[in-house]
């Protein structure tokens, strides 16, 4: 694929198969992200229909994220550097013959006509052979790309100098430095284009490699170095101080730091010892560890976190969708402005201004001489010579790779930046929407607080430690953050577990379940599910709760056949990078928002200490109700909504962006557009920033994609020539072709810096 015009056959090609329910075509990665109605299709229908309309293609292999891509990146620098050898070539020797005919050299071979006839035969069908086939192909199917204008483009020029070199009669000019300088440019472009495009995916290359080829496999006691795609589920491996840890596993023996910088963009290494899960990718820092292998290849972290960045990168912004839609059809328009060009100077425009045949040698960079053969259009003689010339500048000149590259690029670089930084966007359309939102709600509890609360308080109505045990037993079955603290407090006192039957989460309410030995259906929630269930308490108990609520704690209430066993009092701290993040965000311009389904007053504790406005809090929320005031806020504002529990899941799905801390459950994770991974929430505001920057990236490159071909057409098709004699010569009409495309690039490539 060359252009947004190939982008959009392809796709085409795609839709047009039974089976495909949605087609996503990247043209930087060369990738086509495909939905079947059946995972079990044989692709090899698609394939073939691929291949028959120019677009030779193979499925993507789940390998180790480093393997495929060595030897197709090996072949295609090797394919490339050919590429920049014969462009070389071309153009030194179509120079040298220039001078020999000019007398500047005494080389008499390479100063006639017959040599340039023959360096223009071996242009065409040698290196230029591909490009013609290709691009005729396309225009077979009625699909026109970038290769079917230079094809037709080279051919034209060509065949006009052919026809004048063995029929000379017929008075048409010869021009056989044109199609070697073209072809010559072109080629020298698409090597340039590459390797500037290669520099957009380096981001996501960087994260491929952090994962090693190596493994030290623990066999009785023994040593041995193996293939890390050998290894199997519960092996034992062995990491040393400076590895990088190969697979996701347990640490079983050893005690060590590790820097898991590479994959959540957390400055400060964590500790670990017997029972720490770690990850692919991640370094170990200081201690030799014996580790179980969890999962190997395709099933770690690490290549997760890849798989979620190439789908980012072939999910368009909608954007993207648009200017793939123009390029898709610019190829027509280019065709038609050639040929309304070419029959407009040949029939009419030599008429009404003649004196066009005089000037249309001066102007734009056409100062080299020719003393056998004419340059097409220099010191053109007849109309057909000048609109031969003008007809095949328009078709050069024009660039719709600069309209494909304008946004992928642009989403390819932000992407792979933010993944080292621990940000994973599932989509371009995501960036797109993170750059337009303009209020921000957050879930309290494991968003704005650390979400590793501490127990400070039982209120029993008999023994404290058996409270505990019960409220425990129960909630190693959830991942609400509460949980945690409570099985937290169990550990500490040293309380063993009771078996859990018929477990049953209640999202906005709490968690039930029967426990061995306990009689009736346990339920720990909150005081309002209570309360609800008409559960009573004394006056006293009521009296101990109020200091607690008054401070803004949490409560969780445990209660059994309406029969109250006791309140279990916990403290969430806030973030410590809460107050910098809701700072910067305040100063972006966004509206903040907190939708709790916590109590009032812990909800207003929480909003005064970071500042928000009471009328944007609101509290003791379920589910549904969230859903339904995130509704009403999308019907006048783009709304991002921040969470990490089961019950932001569905607000997260709802909102225009969800956004999922990375420290949260997993069905958040999946339900958001959007994961933090870490712990970080003081990268926030650095996200939305990098969206706005990238969409400014993408409309100066769309801006600059439009605006060339706009000022670059009309000058090709001849406009300036009648009063100031201006015209472009086909070579340098592929210079700038070339020059657009590398623009755009580079362009995208200075948001690595920003």
């Amino acid at each position: 694929m060359k252009c947004g015009a190939c982008v959009r056959a392809v796709e085409q090609t795609l839709f047009d198969q039974a089976n495909v329910t949605n087609a996503s075509v990247n043209l930087v990665e060369r990738t086509a992200l495909i939905e079947l109605t059946d995972e079990t299709t044989n692709i090899e229908a698609i394939l073939v229909s691929l291949e028959n309309r120019g677009f030779p293609a193979k499925e993507r292999q789940k390998t180790s994220p480093n393997e495929e891509n060595d030897l197709n990146q090996r072949n295609q620098w090797w394919n490339q550097w050919k590429q920049l050898m014969i462009s070389l070539v071309l153009l030194l020797l179509s120079g040298i013959g220039h001078l020999a005919e000019g007398g500047k050299l005494e080389v008499p071979v390479m100063g006639t006509l017959t040599f340039h006839a023959i360096l223009a035969t071996f242009a065409v069908f040698g290196p230029g052979f591909k490009i013609l086939k290709s691009g005729f192909r396309s225009a077979m199917y009625l699909n026109p790309t970038m290769d079917t204008l230079v094809g037709i483009g080279v051919t034209s020029a060509y065949l006009t100098s052919i026809s004048s070199l063995l029929w000379p009669n017929v008075g048409w000019p010869c021009f056989f430095n044109e199609p070697v300088m073209l072809l010559g440019f072109v080629l020298l472009g698409r090597f340039l284009e590459e390797r500037a495009r290669f520099r957009t995916g380096k981001a996501l290359k960087e994260l491929a490699q952090l994962q090693p080829d190596k493994a030290r496999l623990l066999v009785n006691d023994q040593i041995k170095e193996i293939r890390v795609g050998a290894l199997k589920v519960g092996e034992q491996i062995q990491v040393l101080a400076g590895d990088r840890i190969p697979i996701d596993g347990i640490v079983m023996e050893g005690n060590s730091s590790i820097d898991i910088s590479s994959l959540t963009g957390e400055p400060l290494p964590i500790s670990a010892s017997e029972g720490t899960e770690i990850a692919a990718g991640t370094l170990n820092l200081d201690g030799t560890l014996i580790v179980k292998v969890n999962r190997v290849g395709t099933e770690t972290a690490l290549a997760g976190i890849i798989r979620l960045v190439e789908q980012a990168q072939a999910r368009k912004a909608p954007i993207q969708s648009l200017a793939d839609q123009i390029a898709g059809i610019f190829c027509y328009g280019v065709v038609a402005l050639s040929i309304a060009t070419f029959l407009f100077w040949w029939k009419a425009g030599t008429f009404l201004w003649p004196e066009v045949l005089h000037n249309s040698g001066q102007g734009l960079i056409h100062s080299h001489q020719h003393l056998i053969h004419s340059s097409l259009g220099k010191e053109a003689q007849t109309p057909l010579g000048l609109a031969i010339q003008l007809s095949i500048a328009v078709l050069v000149v024009a660039c719709p790779c600069a309209l494909g590259l304008a946004t992928p690029t642009v989403i390819s670089v932000a992407s792979g930046k933010a993944a080292k930084k621990g940000w994973l966007f599932k989509g371009g359309d995501i960036i797109e929407k993170a750059a337009s939102i303009k209020q921000i709600i957050f879930d309290k509890t494991g968003t704005l607080t650390t979400g590793r609360p501490n127990v400070i308080q039982c209120i029993s109505i008999g023994d404290e430690d058996k409270l505990i045990q019960i409220a425990a037993s129960l909630e190693n079955n959830s991942r609400h953050p509460f949980a945690y603290a409570i099985l937290q407090e169990a550990q500490t006192r040293k309380l063993p577990l009771l078996k859990s039957l018929h477990i049953k989460n209640l999202p906005g309410k709490g968690i039930s379940g029967e426990l061995e030995s306990i009689n009736g259906n346990i339920q720990i929630g909150t005081i309002q599910w209570a309360k609800s269930e008409q559960v009573i308490w004394d006056k006293n108990t009521n009296y101990k709760l109020s200091k607690f609520e008054e401070s803004g704690n949490s409560i969780i209430s445990i209660f059994t056949n309406k029969e109250l066993l006791g309140f279990i009092v916990i403290d969430d701290p806030i973030r410590n990078d809460a107050h910098i993040a809701i700072s910067n965000l305040r100063d972006q311009g966004h509206i903040l928002r907190i939708m709790s389904g916590d109590n009032k007053k812990s909800v207003f504790r929480i909003g005064k200490t970071l500042g928000f406005d009471s009328k944007y809090l609101s509290w003791q929320l379920l589910p549904e109700d969230k859903l339904n005031q995130l509704e009403i806020l999308k019907a006048n504002d783009k709304v991002a909504m921040v969470g990490d529990g089961i019950n932001d899941a569905p607000a997260l799905a709802s909102s225009d962006l969800g956004i999922a801390i990375g420290t949260g459950t997993q069905i958040a994770q999946d339900s958001a557009g959007l994961v933090l991974l870490g712990d970080r929430l003081e990268s926030l505001p650095e996200v939305f920033l990098l969206a706005q920057k990238t969409m400014q990236k993408v409309k100066q490159n769309l801006f600059w994609a439009f605006g060339y071909n706009i000022i670059a057409l009309p000058i090709a098709a001849g406009i300036l020539l009648p009063k100031f004699g201006i015209l472009l010569s086909p070579p340098i009409a592929a210079l700038l072709m070339a020059t657009s495309s590398i623009t755009v690039v580079i362009n995208a490539l200075s948001l690595r810096s920003s």
